[in-house]
């Protein structure tokens, strides 16, 4: 199977259609200005994780750093397969560079009870001529954890963060299959600014 990725407004995309290529999945991408973020949204962001905190029982948010690679490694490796779409939002297997925090890759993490984490997000962050910029990489919530608020409160906990640490532009993205991501994006404010295709055309 062939596959394309492309913006969803791209010129290319009737003439792909017209050949037999067909529309398998869509994404988006959305950005969110830490100068937008006005400080009435910030309280109800950290209400809102004093509220999950309690819902989820006794839940916790924080940074992630070197001590808590295995414990990013398991969580991911559980999730591997829970990712919606198509080759645009694959996730890859993190290996333990990639599952370890550093000042250019950030990780917030969700810890249960028992000290088990249970939902997580990294970003990646960039300096340029403009400032800094975040990306995420990923977010993900353990299968037993979801609907109770969770990716949202790790997406919030890396807004606060690295807004007080002078990052001016977030971005963020993923399936459009995902209604949990699309919600908690919502919720922190992020405004979709990007729509892409997956095309797909079986080979000759």
């Amino acid at each position: 199977m062939a596959t394309k990725v492309m913006r969803a407004d791209s010129p290319q995309r009737a003439e792909l259609e017209a050949q037999g290529w067909s529309v398998a999945a869509r994404s988006f991408g959305a950005r969110l200005d830490a100068d937008r973020v006005d400080e009435s949204r910030l309280r109800r962001l950290r209400r809102l994780r004093r509220l999950v905190e309690q819902v989820a029982v006794s839940v916790s948010v924080r940074s992630l750093d070197g001590r808590d690679v295995d414990a990013v490694l398991a969580l991911d490796a559980a999730t591997a397969d829970d990712y919606p779409g198509s080759v645009a939002t694959r996730h890859a297997l993190l290996d333990r560079e990639g599952a370890t925090p550093t000042p250019a890759r950030r990780g917030f993490g969700a810890f249960g009870p028992d000290g088990e984490l249970v939902a997580m997000t990294f970003v990646d962050v960039e300096t340029d001529g403009d400032g800094s910029a975040a990306e995420t990489d990923f977010t993900v919530v353990h299968r037993a954890w979801r609907r109770r608020g969770l990716a949202v409160a790790v997406k919030a906990a890396s807004v606060l963060a690295l807004s007080a640490e002078g990052v001016t532009r977030f971005r963020t993205g993923g399936s459009a299959d995902n209604a949990g991501i699309i919600r908690a994006n919502t919720v922190l404010g992020y405004v979709r600014d990007e729509e892409w295709i997956t095309l797909e055309r079986a080979a000759d």
